[in-house]
């Protein structure tokens, strides 16, 4: 299961969470949670796919904010939600990576509000992949996750172990205490100041 968060490591740190389709959006969910347990100020966001396997009520039942879910709102955004969270987050995690998330990613496609951000953040960028066994082993996968290694985000891995698909195999989303503890330790390592 992982070592239990140490409360507070997180507190005035701003993380923002991308949630993209897949099954394992579930775990986002219970990362979001460990997040803010821990002190951190969460804004989740979440593709319109993401939507069709978890609500936005889950998210904002969590962080006690709105979900950021289109890029121009001019009410809560007024600059762009793309460019006012990128300006303000201290890290972006996107969890689950979907295979179609990493490749629009790779190529530096900005087609929805977490893409677009992704290409305004200037924070550190951590991206927990998960999909089928034969999708994370696909070339073309592989090389989507090497350009964005490359490219400066941090990859973690996905596990081993039983998949939506009925398979096992590697594929499985990192679990929510292994994903906060890869935040902490980046932002550790961050010496910009903290909030509040």
């Amino acid at each position: 299961m992982g070592a239990p968060v140490a409360e507070g490591n997180l507190v005035g740190r701003e993380i923002v969470v991308g949630v993209s389709a897949g099954i394992a959006a579930y775990k986002a969910a219970a990362l979001t949670s460990l997040l803010v347990q821990d002190g951190a100020g969460v804004t989740a966001v979440l593709t319109r796919n993401a939507r069709k396997f978890i609500g936005t009520a889950t998210f904002a039942a969590l962080t006690g904010r709105p979900v950021a879910m289109r890029g121009f709102d001019q009410s809560a955004h007024p600059l762009g939600a793309h460019i006012e969270l990128a300006a303000r987050a201290d890290c972006v995690v996107v969890a689950p990576a979907s295979a179609d998330f990493l490749a629009k990613a790779a190529h530096g496609m900005a087609d929805d509000l977490l893409t677009t951000l992704l290409l305004c953040a200037e924070c550190p960028v951590i991206f927990a992949p998960a999909m089928n066994a034969a999708m994370w082993k696909h070339p073309a996968v592989q090389r989507n996750v090497e350009q964005v290694a490359a490219d400066g985000a941090r990859i973690v891995p996905p596990g081993s172990g039983w998949l939506s698909c009925r398979q096992s195999g590697i594929g499985r989303m990192a679990e929510p205490a292994e994903i906060a503890a890869v935040i902490r330790a980046v932002l550790a390592g961050d010496d910009r100041p903290r909030r509040g």
